[in-house]
Parts: structure tokens; sequence; C-alpha cells
């Protein structure tokens, strides 16, 4: 599995006048016009930022291939070019479907990514022949493998904790309940990483192309009885819009899930209760929540308490809000929503 996640590797110079120049790239196969189109969106970014090196890993989605970039830009003096710089990025392609893997992966890669960075930048400073920026490339592929690899053999092997068993351990007979949880939202919201960070599952999910959604499960072990979440993670993008009746179909609960930082975000919300409540084969009440994800930028938030507290009273939903970056209240959310659906279930029961 190791060895097919990245799809490929470019190494790409900032030229005054040329534009982007691809200089080496893995594999050799890899065609001109997908190395050019990463030229083309390392410039646009940066243009975007007016010009600002990020200092960190950055990930962008490349939406004509399926795939994403990650990217880390490298600036150094250079008395040979305009303006006495010299600017270039390293681009590593995966498929969409394995973001999470590299998002999880990030915070071990960039001091990999920055050693590197420093090799290339000594060999652009003494320009080297380009063969040596090709095998410092393959060098830094192989450190990716060994990070990816190293934390697939962490996930795998990680301990049970007596709330949270592992899906692994556990004979399916001894399941109480296995429970579908939708989570949807608009892209960019948080979906995906709050999911990760209840699961720590970026290895060991299903991924559905036809339909874009990641599939991870979880076990919960409340009141003495042992849950199964299976949690599908929708894709936000309108290509799959007509494939969502097959998303809801036998889901228990929804998570709409909003950024606390962006307001187009929240007021999403509506609509995706609303695709929901469309595309229900059996009309029900919906339970779930209403989830402001990103509380930890509080300097940065455009949504009032108050105001999503109203918007969940009126879809009858609970509201709670969450940090994806830091814990908070991801694990507790998980807890209410599996509570609330045994509770559902027993009031019906009693009918």
């Amino acid at each position: 599995m190791i060895e097919g996640l990245i799809k490929g590797m470019v190494y790409i110079q900032f030229q005054d006048i040329m534009g982007t120049t691809p200089l080496s790239w893995f594999p050799d196969e890899l065609d001109e016009q997908l190395r050019m189109l990463c030229g083309i969106k390392a410039v646009s970014l940066l243009t975007g930022e007016e010009s600002h090196i990020p200092k960190s890993l950055t990930t962008i989605p490349i939406p004509s291939r399926n795939m994403k970039a990650m990217l880390k830009f490298m600036k150094w003096e250079d008395k040979s070019r305009r303006g006495g710089i010299g600017q270039s990025t390293i681009v590593v392609l995966f498929h969409e479907s394995d973001d999470v893997i590299f998002y999880k992966a990030k915070q071990y890669l960039e001091d990999v990514f920055e050693d590197h960075a420093d090799r290339i930048k000594s060999l652009e400073i003494k320009h080297a022949p380009t063969v040596e920026y090709e095998r410092e490339i393959l060098n830094l592929q192989k450190h990716i493998k060994y990070v990816l690899r190293d934390l697939k053999d962490k996930e795998l092997i990680k301990k049970d904790s007596e709330a949270f068993p592992s899906i692994d351990s556990i004979n399916p007979q001894a399941l109480d309940y296995k429970f579908k949880i939708v989570v949807s939202g608009e892209p960019r919201v948080g979906k995906t990483s709050t999911i990760l960070r209840f699961t720590d599952n970026a290895f060991t999910r299903t991924y559905l192309p036809t339909l874009g959604v990641n599939i991870s499960e979880k076990a919960i072990k409340i009141n003495d009885q042992l849950v199964q979440l299976v949690l599908w993670d929708i894709a936000g993008q309108s290509k799959f819009e007509k494939m969502r009746v097959h998303f809801y179909q036998g889901m228990e609960a929804t998570l709409l899930i909003f950024d606390l930082t962006n307001r187009e975000s929240f007021f999403s919300v509506i609509d995706w209760y609303e695709d929901i409540k469309t595309n229900m084969l059996q009309p029900k009440r919906i339970i779930g929540a209403l989830i402001g994800n990103k509380s930890d930028l509080e300097e940065k938030r455009e949504v009032e308490y108050q105001m999503a507290v109203q918007l969940a009273d009126k879809l009858n939903l609970n509201y709670i809000e969450t940090s994806a970056l830091t814990g908070e209240n991801v694990n507790q959310m998980f807890l209410n929503i599996t509570h609330e659906i045994i509770e559902s279930i027993k009031s019906e029961d009693q009918i």
C-alpha cells in the first residue's frame, strides 16, 4: 500500500522570464502536462499570497486529475537573479482519497522536507548538475515512505482503551449496535480531520470512488453496551450530488459540520439539512448534531455561539463546538450522538 501512495514528485524552479521550469521529476514517465500544471498551481498560490513564501508544508487540490499536491517552497539568496533571490518548490502528488493519510503525516514530514530543502538550496547556490537534484528527490521519496510506513505500523498496533476498544479485537457477535453516521458539510470545514482525530484511522479506511466517500469505523463502549460506529465522510463536491441518495440510505444520524471562521459554511448547513431530508428514502426525524469546528481559532470567529444555537434549535439538533486540531469535545461529540441514537431506539421499542 505504501508504495502506491506517492503518485509523483516534481522539483520546480521559478524563473524570472521563463515562468516555471520542472527540473526533476519522478517517475520518469510523469506526463509533461501534469508537470506544467504543478508549476502553474504553485505560482498561482504564491500570487494569491502576494509572493509570501509559506514556511510550512502546503496542500492544494488538483481536481482535474483527482489528485492533491503537497508543496514545500524554498527561497535563497542568488545575486545572479533579478532581485537577488532564487525560488523553487518540491511537489508531492497523491490521490485525493489519500488526503487524510498525508494530513496525519504532515507534522512528521515537516522536518523531513526541511532537511532536503536545505540540501537542495545548497545545490542551487553552487549551480549543481540536474542529476544531483534527481538524486535528492529520490532520497526524499524514500524518507517520505519511511515516515508513512512507520505511521501505518503504529496505527495498526495501537492499544485499546476501555471506552474505545479496537475494531479488530471485537467479535461481531459481541456488538450490541452498529450505527451508520453521515458526516457532511462544505469542503475544508474539517470533516476529515474531525473523523481522523476521533478514529486515528488514516490507513484502514475504505474509499468508494464512485460515491466520493471515505468510510471509517470506531467502536464505543457506552453504558456497558458495545457499539460500532461506521462514519461516512461525504465529499462536498457538486459532482457527487446525484449519488447522495446512497449516502443517506440506512443512516442512523448525521453530523452537520461548519467552520466557525467561515460564515458561508454556516449558512450552507440549511442546504445540507434539506439535502438529507430530500434524499432519505423513508422520511423520519433526523437525529444528529450541528458542529461548529475550529473553536481553537477564537480570534478568527465569524459565527457567534448564540447564532449557531438558534439554528440548531430550528433544526431540532444539538449544538456543540469542537476543535479537530486540539481534540476539544471531539470524543464527547461522538459519545453524545451514540447515546442519542440508543435512546431513540429504546423509545421506538416502547411504542
